[in-house]
């Protein structure tokens, strides 16, 4: 009974150990006697002196500042490019001879956002007690991945963390690059259609009836195409509702099968690939990632067929994802992979032959990285082009709608004018 309630005690005294990150305003004295003033994240003041103390710096007055009335702003949500931006600053601090333990907890206090100092401190909790990186990361798996903690594994069998944290941040920065430039690419035409979509109904529903009340004082028949825009308007009128809550139930239904059915997923990533102009930028965003994830892990020390699973699962598209797959399982079964990418048919053929040269010298890893650094250009550049062709489209979409119904509103009192 004395053993097992020590043990809860040590647990309790752990668990205490995870505090949550005030901010204190410090004054003080260098080194050099002068005064010096800042601010300072710190579990307690006594924590705050001894940080102070480390840096040459002799503490004097220390206040806590106050959060705010509805809890700490600096609490936001840990987005991916943070952890990119984490998984650098962890690289770099490595790379300079900062111990592992002393690198988390200054990347832990120094962060802005409440959330990360938390899940830092936490972290930096468990390495204390003995527990390796790769576990301590694996138990937070919303924002580590079975491929980043892997190749962090792979580093500490290795013994050379420093390096395999280089390529885990070179592969961080580029995969988060890639992502806003899919987005970019994205973003633009959808926010355009949807404010042309709303002046539509704007028109349709507030302005047409105006002009409606005006024809009917006129007594004549109004032109068909005038008739086919106010039919369109009473509807709208009568029925927005529906189209409202059915544009909401379709995105409501269709985000609900995206996340619980992966047949749903492959088939949409399956019919996006075919979209013109789109499914180009899509495919040659997974091919780079393809080629990136690759190289980082084979070069990492992971084995072909297990960085071949990695990939699959980081190629964003169940085509590629598939096609992968099936490259994996022939390169188990003793082919090359360059001829099993052959087989599969969906590979740039410049992108095969780079995979036969890496095989032939050794050096496929170099390869991969050469490839997926022309194809992340590639796709900065299909983007670019992209925005420049879809510009004038949507110009004229926009002008044909508007327009069309100007002139349906303007057709009749035209008409008028030339009887008159």
């Amino acid at each position: 009974m004395a053993v097992s309630s020590t043990i809860k005690t040590k647990v309790k005294d752990k668990k205490s150990k995870v505090k949550t990150l005030d901010v204190y305003s410090w004054q003080g004295l260098n080194r050099k006697g002068k005064k010096i003033s800042g601010e300072l994240n710190a579990t307690s003041a006594l924590d705050l002196k001894a940080q102070l103390r480390k840096q040459g710096i002799t503490p004097g007055k220390i206040k806590k500042k106050a959060k705010p009335l509805f809890g700490m702003s600096g609490d936001k949500k840990i987005l991916p490019v943070d952890i990119a931006v984490v998984t650098r600053q962890i690289a770099t601090m490595l790379a300079a001879g900062v111990p592992l333990v002393q690198t988390i907890a200054m990347i832990g206090s120094g962060h802005n956002n409440g959330n990360m100092q938390k899940l830092m401190g936490t972290i930096g909790n468990k390495l204390q007690s003995g527990v390796p990186l790769s576990e301590c990361l694996r138990e937070h798996p919303i924002y580590f991945d079975d491929l980043y903690c892997d190749l962090v594994s792979s580093g500490e069998q290795s013994g050379a963390l420093e390096t395999i944290y280089e390529r885990i941040a070179t592969y961080k920065e580029k995969a988060e690059a890639l992502k806003a430039k899919i987005k970019k690419a994205m973003t633009y035409p959808i926010s355009v259609l949807v404010i042309a979509f709303v002046v539509t109904a704007i028109l349709l529903i507030f302005v047409v009836p105006v002009f409606q009340e005006i024809f009917a004082s006129f007594g004549a028949e109004l032109p068909a195409f005038t008739q086919l825009v106010i039919a369109i308007s009473e509807f709208m009128q009568s029925y927005w509702f529906f189209g409202l809550g059915g544009i909401f139930a379709f995105g409501y239904f269709f985000k609900k099968a995206h996340l619980n059915s992966q047949s749903f997923r492959d088939s949409v990533d399956r019919k996006i690939l075919k979209i013109p102009v789109v499914g180009d930028v899509l495919k040659k965003a997974a091919v780079a990632r393809f080629a990136r994830t690759l190289s980082t892990t084979f070069a990492a020390g992971v084995p072909l067929p297990d960085a071949l699973e990695s990939a699959a699962g980081a190629s964003g598209n169940a085509v590629f994802r598939d096609a992968i797959l099936e490259i994996r399982s022939e390169v188990t079964s003793g082919m090359q992979m360059n001829l099993a990418m052959r087989n599969c048919s969906i590979f740039p053929d410049m992108v095969i032959q780079m995979v036969a040269i890496g095989e032939e010298s050794g050096a496929v890893d170099d390869m991969l990285a050469k490839v997926a650094t022309v194809y992340e250009q590639e796709v900065d550049n299909a983007v670019d082009n992209l925005t420049t062709l879809l510009e004038p489209m949507i110009m004229a979409v926009l002008g044909v709608v508007i327009g069309g119904l100007i002139i349906a509103m303007y057709l009749p009192i035209f008409q008028i004018g030339m009887v008159v």
